[in-house]
């Protein structure tokens, strides 16, 4: 009798067949890792969000910074606030360029910020003037602004008295009644973005530029006397989606709850 060696009758690979998956439980792994991703993706969300936010609120902080020291180097004086077609012809104002949904330089050229009453301040830095949830570009790329000025301080130039003269205009912080009641600069909405004169006709209770609510339906803003704030708006109206324009021409402001909390904020009435 010929004798076989055991191992020629045993299974060459049998960690394999021993260890393998069976499809149900290949199945199940690929089921608990979908539930994993499924909880963990909002997490990750939630996280970027509140990173982006912060970041936002540096970058006002910083915008900030540079308003003040701009104010200390010129007699006092705020930095000019102009409207488009003043900016468009001089380009003397504390950015520079006219954002819109085409194609133009303004919407993604740096210089027009670096070079602008704010830049050497700011240590010529462009992306400060940015909020990082504003992803909505310009036919020729992402813009590079998203921060805008409250229209009632600084230098206006020629849209002096012509949206609201019934209130106070500040060209000195030290005319501020109440430097921690008047905004400065906040992040707008991008449908409304175009100058960084930011303004609305307060006795219209209508939004003709509308503020950001990137930040889980808050926006960023900076006061006069140098704090920082994140207010949550109330009237779902308020928070729009990114429509590339649509709400420009204005809506509303029905009901008034967040028309009025800006409002307050934004300038007071003349004596």
């Amino acid at each position: 009798m010929t004798n076989i060696p055991l191992n020629e009758h045993q299974p060459r690979n049998r960690c394999s067949i021993c260890y393998a998956f069976t499809l149900l439980e290949l199945v199940l792994v690929i089921a608990i890792i979908a539930v994993l991703a499924a909880l963990l993706l909002p997490v990750l969300g939630k996280s970027k969000a509140k990173a982006e936010g912060m970041t936002c609120a540096s970058n006002l902080r910083q915008l900030s910074l540079a308003w003040f020291l701009y104010a200390d180097d010129n007699g006092e004086l705020l930095v000019n606030n102009h409207g488009v077609p003043e900016t468009l012809a001089r380009r003397q104002t504390w950015a520079n360029n006219v954002e819109d949904w085409l194609d133009g330089p303004d919407n993604t050229n740096i210089i027009y910020l670096t070079d602008s009453k704010l830049g050497p301040y700011a240590n010529r830095s462009a992306k400060i003037y940015k909020c990082p949830s504003d992803r909505e570009p310009a036919a020729n790329g992402p813009r590079i602004r998203s921060m805008s000025m409250n229209a009632m301080v600084g230098n206006p130039g020629e849209l002096t008295n012509r949206f609201n003269p019934l209130y106070l205009q500040f060209y000195k912080a030290a005319q501020v009644p109440n430097p921690s009641m008047i905004f400065v600069f906040l992040d707008e909405h991008c449908d409304t973005l175009n100058d960084g004169f930011f303004v609305n006709r307060l006795e219209d209770y209508r939004w003709g530029n509308v503020p950001g609510s990137y930040h889980n339906g808050a926006v960023n803003l900076s006061f006069v006397d140098g704090h920082q704030e994140s207010h949550r708006w109330i009237i779902a109206d308020t928070v729009r989606p990114a429509r590339q324009g649509a709400a420009r021409g204005g809506f509303p402001a029905t009901p008034p709850t967040d028309f009025e909390w800006l409002k307050a904020r934004t300038s007071f009435k003349k004596p």
